[in-house]
């Protein structure tokens, strides 16, 4: 991948967490009637609540055992099955997406994507943003994975190393710079839980500045 891309990549996998982490925080706003902190719970919120959560789930997938992995590709699977399309079906293509367990299919994850892409009002704002950005970059993915089979298939009849040779290496940058994602991701998530840290904290540090002033 060429660096003007990556970088893209990047700034459009921030610019998406952050619209996450506004989603989650607007739920919460002061009643003006009585001066309390209390939380409002709209699409939005449920939303950025729900990929949060999609966001921790993916990182447990990426690094736990082959139980516990094999664990949340069914319980993707079964919630998927028993509401196909919107946000269930988006959570399972995430789930077959990620690499690092046996149960990722690539293939599989493309096609439920592309249907969500064919029907966008299943999907919130940000949901769609998610889907299309994981779409793009498994058309990359295996759009290289094609170029190497095809050149594989041809070898014996007429080898090319030098474009062989190239064709890996754009596939090992692809893989490199999808791990570089989902650790923006991981980073971003670690900073969405901190401010929801400093919200849940708000009521009591009022209620202990009330309690001094009285």
């Amino acid at each position: 991948m060429r660096p003007r891309t990556a970088l893209t990549s990047g700034i459009a996998a921030t610019c998406l967490l952050a619209l996450v982490a506004c989603g989650g925080m607007s739920g919460l706003h002061a009643d003006r009637n009585n001066g309390e902190a209390r939380p409002t719970y709209d699409r939005d919120t449920q939303v950025a609540v729900l990929l949060a959560d999609t966001i921790q789930m993916l990182q447990r997938l990426g690094g736990g055992s082959p139980a516990e992995q094999a664990e949340i590709v069914t319980n993707a699977r079964q919630a998927y099955e028993r509401g196909a399309g919107g946000s269930a079906q988006l959570r399972y293509a995430l789930v077959l997406a990620t690499p690092g367990h046996a149960g990722r299919d690539a293939t599989r994850a493309r096609q439920l994507l592309r249907e969500l892409a064919a029907q966008p009002e299943t999907l919130a704002p940000v949901e769609r943003a998610l889907s299309l950005f994981e779409l793009a970059q498994l058309d990359r993915e295996l759009g290289l994975l094609g170029d190497n089979e095809r050149l594989q298939a041809t070898a014996g009849r007429s080898v090319d190393a030098d474009r062989y040779a190239s064709v890996n290496r754009r596939l090992q940058a692809e893989l490199d710079d999808n791990a570089r994602l989902r650790r923006l991701l991981e980073e971003t998530q670690a900073k969405l839980d901190a401010l929801a840290n400093i919200e849940r904290n708000l009521p009591d540090r009022k209620s202990n500045s009330e309690v001094r002033k009285k």
